[in-house]
C-alpha cells in the first residue's frame, strides 16, 4: 500500500465513523427511505415523511437530507417540494440539484430507448436464416 492510500484511508475512516454516530434514528429512517427513489424519478419531502411513518415531520425530513453524509449514494437530491420546486440540495441552491436530476433522466430516457430498439430488432421466425 502506497503512502498516499494509507493516509487516505486512516483520514477517510475516522470521518465516516464520526459522521455514522451523530446520525439519529430518525434521520437513518429517512436516508432509508431516500434510497428507494428509483433513478431519474423524484418524490416530495412529504412523501418522505409518510414512508418512515411521521407525516407531520416534512421540515425535519428536510434537515436529515441536509445532513447526508453520502448525498451521491443516498439520491438527497430526488426529494422535492410539494409545489414542485426544487428545493436546496445539501444546503445550498446553486443549481447542482437540477443538473444531477437532468443527467439521471437523460440516463433513464437512454435506458428506455436502448430496450425499444433491442425489442424492435429481435430476430423472429423464418428472418432467422438472415442472420446465421
Amino acid at each position: 500500500m502506497k503512502n498516499g492510500e494509507y493516509i487516505m484511508k486512516k483520514k477517510y475512516k475516522k470521518k465516516v465513523s464520526v459522521t455514522f454516530m451523530k446520525l439519529t434514528p430518525f434521520q437513518w429512517k429517512v436516508l432509508k427511505a431516500v434510497q428507494k427513489i428509483p433513478l431519474g424519478e423524484t418524490r416530495t419531502y412529504r412523501w418522505v415523511a409518510e414512508q418512515i411513518g411521521s407525516p407531520g415531520a416534512v421540515r425535519a425530513v428536510g434537515t436529515a437530507l441536509r445532513k447526508n453524509p453520502f448525498p451521491l449514494i443516498i439520491p438527497c437530491h430526488r426529494v422535492v417540494k410539494s409545489d414542485g420546486e426544487l428545493g436546496k440540495y445539501a444546503g445550498r441552491d446553486d443549481g447542482r440539484k437540477k443538473a444531477l436530476l437532468e443527467m439521471e433522466r437523460r440516463i433513464t430516457e437512454g435506458f428506455k430507448s436502448d430496450v425499444n430498439m433491442s425489442q424492435s430488432h429481435k430476430v423472429t421466425g423464418s428472418h432467422e436464416e438472415d442472420f446465421l
